[in-house]
């Protein structure tokens, strides 16, 4: 059997964790080839593929991103682009595809396998935002990465006695902030799922300038005050139709600066949350999930997205619908 492994949406630690679990099992265990597809769905859709096999994946488990690449190409808005997909994989003598992303990913992996395509999927994101799994891989690197960050603008902050707003990633759910900012002491944590009163915000800060302490406030990218809409860093939107958002931090510390006459400085963390090494946690739970991916192509059992469940790792049906 020859499998096909691609890695779509945003780069996240653990990635090559997963493509390694897979690669090593179904090579040394059940002797099947491997093709990786580049870029993500524009991989397939190309036809634009490199070797797999055990020698590629050495060395790779600690390594942040990964080694195939990847993109937000979404094949359904290109004309014939599912056709021109199914067409690449028979060519390649491809027998089934493992995909690796996240809601958008396993969206088009899903329509995919509606048309005949034997598919498996993992499931990514730092946002820790899909349906059917407890955690997701990438969340718990992108948590530590924020606490550290944190951890340091503390001491900053109570030197020069002002204001520190540090905006981490975080669309439409805010489990990166809360995690973050709980562990972290932050004094104001806000997040997408509950728009915030910017009365209250200044409230709180003032109450923490009081003490003599100064106050840190954790922001999720996508949170938005009552009165008004999401910040938007520009009005462009990606293939999948997400708008790109950025700029809520900087808009809190203007505007508390402008209502205390403290001094306030925002710190966006932005892709640093993205890269680098991926925890312990992250490497393990990616190995897991790669591990019973590749039972579930050896089961023929597709159309399935492999997943933690309390301790366990199951397959279930893949889904669109994030977690709030």
């Amino acid at each position: 059997m020859r499998v096909g492994v691609l890695t779509g949406g945003g780069d996240c630690p653990g990635l090559n964790a997963v493509i390694r679990a897979v690669v090593r099992k179904g090579v040394q265990v059940f002797g099947y080839e491997f093709v990786g597809f580049r870029a993500g769905w524009r991989g397939p859709l190309e036809g634009d593929t490199v070797a797999l096999d055990v020698q590629a994946v050495r060395g790779i488990l600690p390594r942040g991103g990964t080694i195939l690449g990847s993109s937000r190409t979404n094949p359904i808005k290109v004309e014939g682009g599912v056709e021109r997909i199914k067409d690449n994989l028979a060519g390649l003598g491809v027998d089934a595809l493992i995909a690796i992303g996240g809601e958008d990913t396993l969206g088009v992996a899903r329509e995919l396998h509606s048309r005949g395509v034997h598919v498996v999927g993992v499931p990514k994101t730092i946002d820790n935002d899909l349906n059917a799994t407890d955690y997701t891989f990438g969340f718990d690197t992108a948590v530590n990465i924020g606490v550290e960050a944190v951890d340091r603008l503390h001491t900053t902050a109570e030197s020069h006695h002002r204001a520190l707003i540090c905006e981490v990633m975080g669309r439409h759910a805010g489990w990166i902030a809360l995690h973050v900012g709980m562990a972290a002491g932050a004094n104001v944590i806000l997040i997408p799922e509950r728009p915030f009163d910017i009365d209250k915000v200044v409230e709180y800060v003032e109450s923490r300038f009081k003490t003599r302490y100064a106050p840190i406030i954790v922001v999720s990218e996508g949170a938005h005050p009552i009165d008004g809409q999401m910040q938007l860093q520009t009005g462009e939107r990606d293939a999948f139709g997400h708008v790109r958002l950025g700029g809520i931090g900087q808009r809190l510390a203007d505007e508390i600066e402008k209502r205390t006459g403290k001094e306030a400085r925002a710190t966006v963390l932005g892709h640093i949350q993205r890269g680098g090494t991926p925890s312990a946690f992250d490497r393990v739970l990616a190995t897991r999930l790669g591990l019973q991916a590749i039972d579930a192509v050896r089961d023929g059992d597709y159309g399935k997205m492999v997943a933690l469940q309390g301790t366990d790792i199951v397959r279930v049906a893949s889904t669109r619908r994030p977690r709030s």
